[in-house]
C-alpha cells in the first residue's frame, strides 16, 4: 500500500508541482513558445497510458507495468531536473507522462488486493499521499523558487528520490498472479497474437489529435486554423472508428471489450466521475489565476502560493472524508454533486473585494466535488460484472475521465478568453483616460499588467501611483465580470451532472469481504488466489 499511495503521489507531481512555477521556468531556461508542450505532453501520454495500461496488465499481468511506470517516471524526472531548455523538459515530462499512467492506475491496484467493504478506505490511504504534491503543490513548488538554492529544478530533485524510492518497493513487495496464473492454459505467445493491434492503433491516434486540437486551440493556434480542424477532425474520425472496430471487428482479444458499455450502472459512474473531474478542473483553472489577479496585491509570492493551494486541498478533503461514508452511496453522490454544484455557481458572485468569501466558496465547492470523486472512483471497480476485468474497466473509466474534463476545461477556457477580450477593452482604457494617462500610453500599460516587471511600468508615459491605482482597479474588475461569466456557465455541466446522479446505482449489496487477487508470498511458486 505503501508503494501504491506513494506512486500516486508522484505521479500527480510529475506535472502538479511543476505547473505553478512555468512561467518561472520559462524565464529561466527559455522563454520557448513550445511552452504549452510541457502540459500537453503530460496529458497526452497520460491520457492514453490509463487504458493501455488496464487493459495491457489485465491480460500479462501487473507487476511489471508498475515497476516500468515507476523506473520510467524516474528517468523522466531526471531528464526535466536537468533540462537546459523547454525542449529537454518537455522530453522529461513526456516520460513522466508514460510513467504516471501506472502510477495513477491506483483504483484497480487498490481494488484488487482489498475487500470491497473497505475499498473506499483503502482509496483515501491512497489520495492522503497527494496531500503534498497536489494539495499543497502551488506553495511546495514556490518555496523552491523563491528560498532555496536550486530552484524550481529541486521539484523534480524531490521527485526522483520518491519515484525510485517507489520503484524499489513495487519490485521487492508487489508480487501479484503471473502470467501463467491468470491464464493456466494459455500461452503468452497466444494472447500477443490475438491482441488488437488495430484498436489500439486506432484510439491512440484519435485520442491524441483529439486532444491535441481541443488543446492547441486558442492558445497556440486559431479555432480556426488548419491546425486545429485538421486534429480535431482526424482525430474524431479515428475514435468513431476505433468504436465501430471494437464492436463489428470479431476481436478475440479487443482493447475494448464492448460488454463493458452494456452496464450502464458503471457508464453512469463513470460520466459522474468524470463530470466531477471537470469541476475540479474548473477549479484548478480559474482558481490560481483569480488569486494572482484579483487577490494578492499587497501580499508576498508565499501567500498567493497558499491561498492557491485552497481548491486541491478542498478536493483532497473531500476525497477523504467521503471515504467513512460507504452505505447508500448513491444518494450521497446526488447530494454532494448539487451542493458542490451550487457553491461553485455562488463564485460568480465573487468581486475584487471578497477573498475570504471566494475562497470559503472554492474550498466547499472542491470538498464536496471531492467526496464525489472518492465515492465515483470507487463504485467503478465494484459495479463491474466480472472483477477480472477491473484493470480494463477502470483504465477505461480514467481515459473516458481525462477526456471529458479536457472537453470541459478548454470551454472554460474559451469562454473565459472571449469575455476577457471584451471586458478589458470596455472597462480599462476609459477608466485610464478619465484618471488621466494620455491615449497613448494604454497599450504600454496593459502590457505592463500582463508582465508585471518595474521595467514595463517605467516604460507607461504619463504614469502616477494614483492613474496606476484606478488602471490596476479597473483590470481587476475586467476579470472578475468574465471569471463571473466561467462560472455561471459550470451550470450546464453541473446540470447534467446532477440529472445523471439520480441514476448512480446503489452498491450495498456489493459490499462484502471478499479479496479479488492476493499477493503471493515468499517461496509460493505459482500458487495463490485469483
Amino acid at each position: 500500500m505503501f508503494a501504491i499511495g506513494a506512486s500516486f503521489g508522484c505521479g500527480v507531481g510529475g506535472f502538479g508541482l511543476a505547473a505553478p512555477v512555468l512561467g518561472f521556468i520559462n524565464a529561466d531556461i527559455g522563454p520557448d513558445p513550445n511552452l504549452s508542450w510541457v502540459a500537453l505532453s503530460y496529458l497526452l501520454t497520460n491520457s492514453v497510458g490509463l487504458m493501455l495500461v488496464g487493459r495491457l496488465s489485465d491480460l500479462f499481468g501487473r507487476r511489471w507495468f508498475f515497476i516500468g511506470g515507476n523506473a520510467l517516471a524516474t528517468i523522466g524526472c531526471i531528464v526535466a531536473a536537468v533540462a537546459p531548455n523547454i525542449p529537454s523538459l518537455i522530453a522529461g515530462e513526456t516520460l513522466i507522462g508514460l510513467g504516471a499512467a501506472s502510477q495513477l492506475s491506483y483504483a484497480f491496484a487498490v481494488g484488487e488486493l482489498v475487500p470491497t467493504t473497505y475499498r473506499f478506505l483503502a482509496q483515501a490511504w491512497v489520495f492522503a499521499w497527494a496531500i503534498p504534491s497536489s494539495g499543497f503543490a502551488p506553495a511546495i513548488a514556490y518555496a523552491f523558487v523563491f528560498q532555496t538554492s536550486v530552484g524550481w529544478r529541486g521539484i523534480f530533485y524531490l521527485l526522483i528520490a520518491l519515484n525510485a524510492a517507489t520503484t524499489l518497493a513495487w519490485y521487492f513487495f508487489y508480487k501479484p498472479p503471473t502470467f501463467h496464473q491468470k491464464h493456466p492454459s494459455h500461452h503468452k505467445r497466444q494472447f500477443l497474437l490475438n491482441f488488437d493491434y488495430i484498436g489500439t492503433l486506432l484510439f491512440t491516434l484519435g485520442l491524441i489529435l483529439f486532444l491535441m486540437g481541443i488543446s492547441w486551440g486558442g492558445a497556440l493556434y486559431p479555432w480556426n486554423s488548419a491546425h486545429v480542424i485538421a486534429t480535431v477532425v482526424v482525430g474524431f474520425a479515428s475514435l468513431v472508428a476505433f468504436f465501430v472496430w471494437e464492436a463489428y471487428g470479431n476481436l478475440k482479444e479487443p482493447l475494448l471489450p464492448m460488454h463493458l458499455l452494456k452496464n450502464m450502472k458503471w457508464n453512469v459512474t463513470v460520466l459522474l466521475w468524470a463530470l466531477g473531474a471537470a469541476i475540479y478542473y474548473a477549479l484548478a483553472i480559474l482558481w490560481p489565476s483569480m488569486v494572482a489577479v484579483l487577490y494578492s496585491s499587497g501580499h508576498g509570492v508565499m501567500w498567493a502560493g497558499w491561498v492557491s493551494c485552497v481548491s486541491n486541498s478542498g478536493i483532497l478533503f473531500g476525497e477523504f472524508v467521503g471515504a467513512f461514508f460507504k452505505k447508500r452511496t448513491n444518494i450521497q453522490i446526488i447530494v454532494v454533486f448539487f451542493i458542490g454544484s451550487v457553491f461553485l455557481a455562488a463564485m460568480a458572485s465573487s468581486t475584487p473585494d471578497t477573498p475570504v468569501r471566494a475562497a470559503i466558496f472554492v474550498f466547499l465547492a472542491a470538498a464536496f466535488i471531492g467526496w464525489n470523486e472518492i465515492l465515483n472512483s470507487t463504485v467503478a471497480t465494484i459495479c463491474i460484472s466480472d472483477q477480472r476485468e477491473i484493470g480494463t474497466a477502470t483504465g477505461i473509466a480514467g481515459s473516458a475521465r481525462s477526456f471529458i474534463s479536457t472537453i470541459c476545461s478548454t470551454v472554460y477556457t474559451v469562454i473565459l478568453s472571449n469575455r476577457l477580450a471584451t471586458t478589458i477593452p470596455a472597462k480599462v482604457p476609459p477608466a485610464l483616460v478619465a484618471a488621466g494617462l494620455p491615449t497613448s500610453s494604454i497599450t504600454a500599460f496593459i502590457s505592463a499588467l500582463t508582465l508585471g516587471t518595474p521595467a514595463a511600468w517605467s516604460a507607461v508615459d504619463g504614469l502616477n501611483p494614483s492613474i496606476q491605482a484606478v488602471g490596476v482597479r479597473a483590470y481587476q474588475e475586467a476579470n472578475s465580470d468574465a471569471y463571473k461569466t466561467v462560472f455561471l456557465s459550470t451550470i450546464a455541466f453541473c446540470g447534467v451532472g446532477i440529472i445523471c446522479s439520480f441514476f448512480a446505482p446503489n452498491i450495498d449489496h456489493l459490499l462484502d469481504r471478499d479479496v479479488v487477487v492476493q499477493l503471493r508470498g515468499k517461496g509460493q511458486g505459482d500458487e495463490g488466489k485469483v
